[in-house]
């Protein structure tokens, strides 16, 4: 590769690796060989490899254990309705996923990401329900859910089994509304750890707004999903 500018020799390093996943060459779940190595094999610098592998990561080509190397991702991606919230275990089922819940934390925060305004939220304390929600043992989304802090402590001990959704209805609760915001945005620490998205790389984010029958009590939060991960579609009439 002598003579080809960095740039040059980025692309053609990407472009062969990316071919080498796609005809199985290097297979799902198989742990690349080190930088060193393909460095050595490329004829170019370690920084260059490392490039390359790095731009291939938030394409859900590539995804990097500390520690243990750079393996690749199983090209797999869930596709649901853009209302279909995924509140409910029924709901998952309907689309053929085995749903599991994996509870990360409780506690007591205020909404402050500025992207909420439009879904006009409290300004005061909440409770913050953290979860990772998997399909078919594959973790799809990470969830930051806001509810009202006056909610009972029984429903609260649902929450590690169960979504949201299901342990309000399960106590009477009606939901009446959802409203919407689709947008990318740089995933949060957590969603980096459980995902292994690099630091400011993008993530598919929907904030929501969950209005029920009680027009004081509403849940707010926000689902991050890598790209390679969740795909959205929606149907309108044609009136």
């Amino acid at each position: 590769m002598v003579g080809q500018s960095a740039n040059a020799l980025h692309e053609t390093v990407r472009q062969e690796i990316m071919r080498r996943v796609n005809t199985g060459e290097y297979a799902a779940g198989q742990a690349l060989p080190s930088a060193a190595a393909l460095a050595e094999e490329f004829g170019v610098s370690s920084i260059t490899i490392k490039r390359a592998l790095r731009d291939l990561q938030p394409a859900g080509v590539l995804r990097s254990v500390p520690g243990l190397g750079t393996f690749v991702r199983e090209q797999r991606r869930f596709i649901r309705d853009l209302d279909y919230s995924l509140t409910s275990h029924a709901d998952a089922l309907r689309l053929g996923l085995k749903p599991s819940i994996r509870l990360q934390s409780l506690t007591q925060e205020k909404i402050a990401d500025p992207a909420f305004e439009v879904l006009d939220p409290p300004a005061g304390f909440m409770l913050c329900v953290r979860k990772v929600i998997s399909a078919d043992d594959i973790a799809v989304m990470y969830d930051t859910s806001y509810l009202p802090r006056s909610i009972d402590d029984e429903v609260i001990n649902d929450f590690g089994d169960k979504f949201i959704g299901d342990a309000l209805r399960e106590r009477g609760t009606q939901f009446t509304k959802t409203k919407l915001l689709i947008d990318a945005a740089p995933a949060s620490e957590q969603a980096q750890q459980i995902f292994s998205i690099p630091n400011g790389y993008p993530v598919l984010r929907r904030l929501y707004r969950l209005s029920t029958a009680d027009s004081s009590f509403a849940i707010f939060g926000v689902t991050e999903s890598p790209f390679d991960r969740l795909a959205c579609t929606v149907e309108l009439e044609a009136s």
